[in-house]
């Protein structure tokens, strides 16, 4: 028997639990549709071996590059999506990221939505999830946001070093906005406990501000939501005119089901999204649901990302090192020679050994480098992420098989600006870092390109736009060819800016949400 909904939500990640969040107090009947299940709360949460080395959690896809080489995405199907292992990094774009903006590589688009736009979403955003930063230390926070609810973390002492060495040179470093439950005034009594165990790993106390926590659990007492796990929408069927979704037929616990909804969103994730309008083609829609301007798929981005890990003179004295960013060279080079956009700096998680042979198996095989010498080295860790935008490119794209095969195609793009961050992040180091100790010279000090799996921060698969020849998406994130399809994943993104992606998905997601409750009150 088929089941009717008023809305109907496929993935529970940051979007699509937050639209389901946005719209519960109405009294429509809501169904979330997710493929994956509960994660377990067990002590393999916090087992470096069992994140990293062993994949516990991370989904058994297999995924294609460019070249029909096989890979194993880093990506996870459970309640609440990838945000229960990301790093609670939570920046808003900066308001000139909504601008075209040109880059060395080439144009940046601007957006059909402003700063303005979600600037209070970005406001309530910020509460909701817990964010903890120091407006104004940002040299380039955008004008008018409200002071952060909550305080920064404070640094520990390495980290503190670290600031005054970036500072001395004339860098203006701040506090990274964080999304965790901390209170540092009562530490017995704080939920979260600064452990070593955060980014990358699920949180076993349920202290980080992922989707789980923020965003789903609060539904699970509402009567008008349903939550139905272990089932993967794999077809969106329409009426016979096309302009309609009808049907989300599903596979999975039950097996074949049917669903129905007044209005339905997609929320998968940049490349699930898109395979699904693709998988989803029909005589009225023959390359793919809403794909008539032939952009679905198109203008895969998921950032240029260097990750630096270096060894620093003495211990680091940090166990909870992820709190500090570095905006200086954001638009363009401070120091002149370079007036293109180059990037953003933070410091990433605390590495134990398990965690650095897990991080890093593709340059070191773990064999060769045994765990206490893993252990001795995470002592001196100072780990970095360096993030660029990458430019939509509709050559960078996602393809679906007849076999159901799904292959990225991409070509890194807008190198110049990224490479001359990483060396002057480099530079900038020096006589805080040995580059002289012979663990180093073995890439236990690296830069490079994170390979194709490190697909964390993609974005742009069915971009919104005003233009439904070029853009799948009406800038309030309504598929321009189909009265009541909805997306509000990072797929929606124009471009990818460069800083972490979560809080602009929440805070559009709550745009969108008010949307729909303006269009269903209308409808009685």
């Amino acid at each position: 028997m088929t089941q009717h909904y008023d809305l109907i939500v496929i993935g529970s990640g940051a979007g699509g639990a937050t639209l389901a969040q946005r719209l519960a107090p109405s009294g429509k009947s809501i169904l979330i549709l997710e493929r994956g299940e509960h994660l377990p709360r067990e002590a393999e949460n916090w087992d470096a071996k069992a994140v990293f080395i062993d994949h516990r959690y991370r989904a058994p896809d297999t995924w294609y590059d460019r070249h029909n080489k096989p890979f194993h995405p880093n990506t996870h199907y459970w309640v609440g999506g990838n945000t229960i292992f990301y790093g609670a990094a939570l920046l808003r774009l900066r308001d000139r990221d909504f601008e075209e903006v040109a880059h060395k590589g080439g144009i940046s688009p601007a957006w059909p939505i402003g700063p303005g736009d979600l600037r209070s979403y970005y406001d309530e955003a910020e509460t909701l999830w817990k964010v903890h930063g120091t407006r104004g230390s940002d040299p380039t926070d955008p004008v008018g946001a409200a002071p952060y609810a909550h305080p920064a973390i404070p640094h520990d002492p390495g980290v503190e070093r670290l600031r005054d060495h970036l500072a001395d040179q004339g860098w203006s470093p701040f506090p990274l906005p964080l999304g965790v439950d901390r209170d540092e005034e009562h530490p017995v009594t704080s939920p979260c406990i600064k452990c070593k165990t955060c980014g990358g790993y699920p949180c076993l106390v349920k202290a980080k501000s992922d989707a789980r926590v923020r965003a789903v659990e609060p539904l699970l007492d509402h009567p008008n939501v349903t939550l139905l796990t272990g089932r993967k929408a794999v077809r969106l069927e329409t009426d016979a005119s096309g302009r309609t979704v009808k049907s989300v037929i599903t596979e999975g616990v039950a097996g074949e089901e049917r669903f129905t909804g007044d209005i339905v969103v997609l929320a998968a994730g940049a490349v699930n999204t898109a395979v699904l309008l693709l998988a989803s083609a029909n005589s009225a829609h023959p390359e793919g649901l809403a794909n008539g301007s032939d952009q679905v798929g198109r203008n895969y981005m998921f950032h240029t990302l260097t990750a630096t890990v270096s060894l620093a003179l003495k211990g680091m004295e940090s166990s909870f090192p992820k709190t500090m960013a570095v905006n200086d060279f954001y638009w363009s080079d401070p120091r002149g020679g370079f007036d293109w956009p180059m990037g953003h700096i933070q410091l990433l998680e605390y590495m134990s050994g398990r965690t650095l042979e897990g991080q890093i198996e593709t340059y070191l095989p773990p064999a060769l480098a045994p765990t206490f010498l893993f252990n001795a080295v995470a002592e001196r860790l100072l780990s970095f992420l360096v993030i660029s935008e990458d430019l939509p490119d509709p050559q960078n794209r996602v393809r679906l098989g007849r076999d159901g095969r799904i292959s990225l195609d991409y070509t890194h793009n807008n190198l110049e600006g990224h490479e001359r961050l990483v060396h002057t992040l480099g530079a900038a180091l020096d006589g805080f870092v040995s580059h002289s100790h012979p663990i180093s010279q073995h890439r236990l000090e690296f830069s490079s390109l994170l390979p194709l799996y490190g697909t964390a921060h993609m974005a742009g698969t069915a971009r919104m736009g005003a233009d439904p020849r070029s853009s799948v998406l009406d800038p309030w994130c309504k598929a321009h060819e189909l009265d009541n399809l909805y997306v509000v994943d990072t797929s929606a993104f124009v471009t990818s800016a460069a800083v972490n992606p979560t809080l602009t998905v929440v805070a559009n997601a709550m745009r969108v949400g008010d949307h729909l409750l303006e269009r269903l009150a209308g409808r009685g």
